[in-house]
């Protein structure tokens, strides 16, 4: 069962992150990065999650995990966690909101779920989710459809999620770090991984990018009316979890 999770943010480089921990000689990677069980697959049971990962030998110290970036945002998932795996190590990459929002659009045009423009898709947005919340918690088998892709701007509001995780989890089980200094520098961010999770360090030959997409840029209006939207949330991050990534 899993020793981590990382649970988000989605394009933020959690494929990435994961590729790279799971090249260490003491993790085991699961049956798929994103088993996504907290969040679309719990009601197949504890017992289906547990067959998502190996055997856990018993020679030497072996740890395993998955990585599902919809759990930092999914409603239900943090209790339905604790409930389950009260001490699991939880990993979050937090990206700028504003180029995490423009990735994610782009993500969803691409695999056709997303047929507006983003100007449009972001002004529709309180429209689209509009009850979605309290659905999910009214019937936890309730699937949103529109929760999970059309949701730009909510996923970007990064202190109202560690809120939620962090009521249940105390914070010596999470590292947060920034996707920006991940990108930057993958090296010093998998030694910081690493270290949180009690495993010695590692160098590998090559940091990839995976699921990475290309796109053109943000115009810079929409970049600005971004930036001044979520400059407020960005203080909020600062001001309870003192995270500041210099996003502004």
């Amino acid at each position: 069962m899993p020793d981590f999770l990382i649970i988000g943010t989605q394009k933020g480089g959690t494929t990435s992150l994961y590729n790279y921990l799971i090249q260490h000689p003491q993790i085991l990677p699961a049956t798929q990065k994103e088993v996504h069980f907290f969040d679309l697959n719990f009601h197949q049971g504890v017992e289906w999650y547990r067959q998502q990962f190996p055997p856990q030998e018993t020679e030497k110290q072996m740890l395993t995990g998955e990585a599902s970036p919809y759990y930092l945002f999914h409603p239900l998932v943090p209790r339905r966690v604790k409930d389950l795996f009260p001490q699991v190590k939880l990993i979050v990459l937090l990206r700028n909101p504003v180029g995490r929002a423009w990735s994610h659009y782009n993500h969803e045009v691409r695999w056709g779920f997303e047929t507006l423009s983003f100007a449009e898709a972001i002004a529709q947005e309180p429209v689209r989710l509009a009850g979605e919340v309290e659905k999910m918690f009214a019937d936890p088998n309730y699937y949103s459809y529109n929760h999970q892709h059309y949701t730009y701007l909510s996923r970007g509001i990064y202190a109202n999620q560690l809120n939620s995780w962090m009521e249940l989890f105390p914070k010596e089980q999470f590292l947060i770090l920034s996707s920006e200094a991940f990108y930057a520098n993958p090296a010093a961010i998998l030694a910081e991984t690493l270290a949180f999770l009690g495993l010695p360090p590692m160098e590998i030959g090559d940091y990839p990018k995976y699921n990475a997409g290309e796109y053109v840029t943000l115009p810079d209006g929409l970049q600005s009316t971004l930036n001044q939207y979520f400059q407020r949330h960005n203080q909020h991050l600062l001001d309870e979890f003192s995270l500041n990534f210099s996003w502004d």
